[in-house]
């Protein structure tokens, strides 16, 4: 079992920066693969990074964050965050953190085994 609870969201002007973080509870987070999914409102929960289980070794990002945001993990603290430099005002959404366990489904939120409750962007223009 992993419990999985975000912080760090607000209120952003455009081009500014925000550090998310996801604390996780449960003596298997380290061997979860990670990743950050958005939600805005009518739309779908999008893919946006994830990290492998072994502590940093491999990263993916979804083409329209790349560049700007950063994700990174720290197993000795359950933690895995979420940098997000130079924001635009359509990254505004909920963001949540997600583990799960096969690394060529990463980019599906459908096979994501466990969830955090999201946290509030929103990026002001």
């Amino acid at each position: 079992q992993v419990q999985l609870v975000e912080s760090g969201g607000g209120l952003v002007q455009a081009g500014g920066s925000l550090r998310l973080s996801c604390a996780a509870s449960g003596t298997t987070f380290s061997t979860y693969h990670m990743g950050w999914f958005r939600q805005a409102p009518g739309n779908e929960r999008e893919f946006v990074a994830a990290v492998t289980w072994v502590l940093g070794s491999t990263t993916d990002y979804a083409d329209s964050v790349k560049g700007r945001f950063t994700i990174s993990r720290d197993n000795a603290k359950n933690t895995v965050h979420l940098q997000m430099n130079s924001l635009k005002s359509e990254d505004t959404a909920v963001y949540y953190c997600g583990a799960h366990r096969s690394w060529d489904s990463r980019q599906d939120s459908q096979k994501y085994d466990y969830w955090g409750q999201g946290t509030q962007v929103t990026v002001s223009s």
